[in-house]
């Protein structure tokens, strides 16, 4: 029987209709890779292929731009935005426009051509975190962008063009809706029960133990009530915690092997699919942290939104987050 599930969140609902799994594995699709190009920019030894290297982690003793390098930060070839420009909201008649002002980095991961997220050590996911958490620390302190947006699109059904293992960086004069409403779900949660509503989320995710994925002492990893895709987990603090650059340095190591659990299981069990990562952060300016709790969402992309999602905002979901939990952590046989 399909149900109807509410995400208390942003009072979102989703369809969870099961029965349209029958159909023929819906939530099962081939895994399509990018075609291979012969010449990859990230690889080390192409250093001179790309822009100037923002930052890097290096060996002792090398060079920017230069080989040697463990993770390096470098402004993309082409970006989303860019720096220049004028912050003036124009009106033409009806409509508004401004310049496209803001950063667009990427974070090349690796500098091994074949090596999955997954695959890395958790030594080397840490000092990817702490990239993480240094990029958006300087990049806050430029009064002109109002959101910085982390994401990794993995492989060619979640919008990589680029098969060498990398995320991104965007920083945007404005924030974007859907952060704004997320802001706004928080906020009117909190005025009803005086609490965030992840930390409630997350107490009753440990007492029911249906939809927990794993956990470590500082972070638990669940699959959403409300899933909006097959096997959707979100990765959050277990304390309460808005800002995500504030994260010390002794729960990195924590988060680093969470990270690598799930993104190992999602590989394990569904031969390695394409997926989009996606940190979810409070704005620095938004002074009500008691409200908001980061996450970082990992997004399998195994069925595709069609006319019925983007006409009625409704999502389906061939399976239900508690079935994708039991497969995820079932042992192999």
């Amino acid at each position: 029987m399909p149900e109807l599930r509410k995400d208390p969140l942003i009072d979102r609902w989703v369809i969870i209709s099961t029965e349209r799994s029958k159909r023929g594995s819906d939530w099962e699709e081939k895994v399509v890779h990018l075609p291979s190009r012969g010449f990859c920019p990230f690889c080390e030894g192409n250093e001179s292929r790309t822009p100037p290297e923002i930052t890097a982690i290096r060996e002792p003793g090398t060079s920017p731009d230069q080989p040697g390098w463990r993770i390096r930060v470098v402004p993309n070839k082409f970006p989303a935005l860019k720096a220049e420009g004028d912050l003036q909201i124009h009106q033409q008649g009806i409509y508004e426009i401004m310049d496209g002002i803001g950063t667009h980095e990427v974070v090349i991961e690796t500098p091994l051509h074949n090596t999955q997220l997954n695959e890395l050590p958790v030594a080397h996911l840490v000092d990817l975190i702490k990239i993480f958490r240094e990029r958006i620390q300087i990049l806050q302190k430029d009064p002109r962008f109002r959101y910085i947006l982390i994401f990794k699109n993995s492989g060619y059904a979640a919008g990589a063009s680029i098969e060498h293992s990398h995320s991104q960086i965007i920083a945007t004069p404005i924030i974007p809706n859907q952060v704004l409403q997320e802001i706004n779900g928080f906020k009117k949660y909190y005025i009803k029960g005086k609490q965030c509503v992840l930390c409630e989320i997350i107490q009753q995710e440990l007492a029911e133990k249906k939809r927990i994925i794993c956990w470590e002492k500082e972070y638990i990893a669940f699959a959403p009530f409300a899933s909006r895709f097959p096997f959707e987990a979100w990765i959050l603090p277990r304390k309460h915690q808005a800002y995500f650059e504030d994260i010390a340095d002794n729960s990195i190591v924590e988060l680093a092997q969470i990270l690598k659990n799930v993104l190992s299981l999602l590989s394990g069990k569904l031969n390695q699919p394409p997926y989009n990562l996606i940190l979810y952060n409070l704005p620095r300016f938004e002074k009500k942290k008691y409200i908001y709790h980061w996450r970082i969402e990992i997004i399998p992309k195994l069925t595709k939104v069609a006319g019925f999602e983007w006409g009625s905002g409704f999502y389906i979901n061939p399976i239900s987050p508690e079935q994708a939990t039991e497969i995820l952590r079932k042992n192999p046989d």
